[in-house]
């Protein structure tokens, strides 16, 4: 089976460990996306809010990278520091997904990285 790196400078440039995303099997991979500024590589936000939609940014751009895009999510997971932020980050969530949403899981970052709240993957429909 086939697969094709994803990689746009319009998302931050992902570490040598893994790429932004992989397209294979009719599908995009997105790894977890930081809200990462893709011009300063430094976090934005300092709220949960911004946070998760720096990262969808970004999710978007990597998928339009890959041609597709954010309409045809059909999983995600979102990695949080803190449980206490869900229903924070779930207001900014719902602007982007506020009718048929993708299947969601969630889980909590297993170690602290200094500013960071949140992180999001997704698996796309090419």
């Amino acid at each position: 089976m086939p697969r094709d790196i994803v990689y746009t400078p319009k998302a931050a440039k992902p570490p040598p460990t893994y790429s932004q995303a992989v397209k294979a099997a009719g599908l995009v991979f997105v790894s977890g996306t930081a809200p990462t500024d893709p011009q300063t590589g430094q976090f934005v936000g300092s709220t949960v809010q911004e946070q998760t939609r720096q990262c969808l940014t970004n999710i978007a751009a990597i998928l339009a990278a890959a041609g597709s895009s954010m309409d045809k999510i059909v999983s995600v997971t979102i990695v949080l520091a803190d449980e206490d932020d869900f229903a924070d980050m779930n207001e900014e969530y719902l602007r982007w997904f506020p009718v048929d949403p993708p299947a969601r899981q969630g889980a909590k970052l297993p170690a602290r990285v200094p500013g960071l709240k949140v992180s999001i993957a997704a698996i796309a429909e090419a």
